[in-house]
């Protein structure tokens, strides 16, 4: 039996997989398999408004159903820095995000923080369907590991009490902030 196809509006490839992994019971699409070369401009103030921008412009190009999201590190001594700039935030990729992050957390104590991430699932009919998950922990003092991308190296996690840098693809998608809004909007789907 055919997966149902869900196209994403995505071109990391680290969340294409997560989101791959974790909709097993679908065929995820990244939009950019459709042969749409658009960069949706992600000008939102918050998580949902970009999820919303991507999703809403892919549909319409596409006259699809597509899934976006949009999220990031939250941390509390930053005012919830890096935030919706959180791919962006040095402008330099990964590497120096991660960089950026440990530097202005130099001597800090509370070192809480939170991914968070806002999932929309838009429809060719205007129906918008928006989630939101979290998970929280506290920023290391230095990179952890190698597993997963992003801030994840520099993240603990309450939940399974290690690093993401540290943790296998399934520990932390059993309780990451992607993982959580999945779940939550797969009960629509």
């Amino acid at each position: 039996m055919a997966k149902e196809k869900l196209v994403l509006a995505s071109k990391n490839k680290g969340k294409i997989r997560e989101f791959t992994e974790i909709f097993n019971n679908y065929e995820i699409i990244p939009y950019t398999d459709l042969g749409i070369d658009v960069d949706p401009d992600e000008t939102g103030e918050t998580f949902f408004d970009n999820a919303l921008i991507k999703a809403k412009t892919i549909s319409q190009i596409c006259n699809l159903p597509v899934l976006a999201d949009d999220s990031g590190l939250c941390v509390d001594a930053l005012g919830g820095a890096p935030g919706v700039y959180s791919a962006r935030f040095s402008g330099l990729g990964d590497d120096e995000n991660n960089k950026k992050v440990l530097a202005l957390l130099e001597g800090e104590t509370n070192r809480k923080a939170n991914f968070t991430c806002a999932l929309v699932l838009y429809k060719p009919d205007g129906t918008v369907i928006g989630v939101e998950g979290k998970t929280y922990g506290t920023i290391l003092h230095q990179v952890q590991g190698n597993n997963g991308f992003g801030y994840d190296v520099i993240f603990y996690s309450e939940d399974i009490n290690k690093c993401f840098g540290l943790a296998t693809p399934e520990e932390k998608n059993e309780v990451s902030h992607r993982a959580r809004a999945i779940k939550k909007i797969k009960q629509y789907l």
